[in-house]
């Protein structure tokens, strides 16, 4: 419950700091599959180092995605894929708690 509970506290985090005004023509957008396909997969300890930057600086979000290679989209599909396994949530809080702290 605590692992969940800080994956929440993460997206919400991510969602409050990344609100930007974008167009796109549905030509141009991507399905999610898409997007998450071509990102690089990262471990669920560098997940959760990058979700605490994020709430440490929730106005870098953008730029801090973009370092990894990753879209919100892709952020917020690592993260609901770390969440379905037991150990990797585990993994994903301790990474995310070391890091706030």
């Amino acid at each position: 419950m605590r692992n969940v509970l800080a994956v929440t506290m993460v997206l919400l985090a991510f969602a409050g700091g990344c609100k930007q005004n974008q167009t796109q023509t549905a030509s141009s957008e991507k399905t999610p599959e898409a997007v998450t396909q071509n990102a690089p997969e990262l471990t669920p300890e560098q997940l959760g180092e990058l979700g605490a930057q994020i709430k440490k600086t929730p106005d870098r979000a953008g730029d801090l995605l973009a370092q990894h290679g990753l879209t919100e989209a892709t952020f917020e599909a690592q993260i609901r894929k770390v969440t379905e396994n037991p150990d990797a949530s585990k993994r994903y809080a301790e990474a995310y708690r070391k890091a706030s702290a």
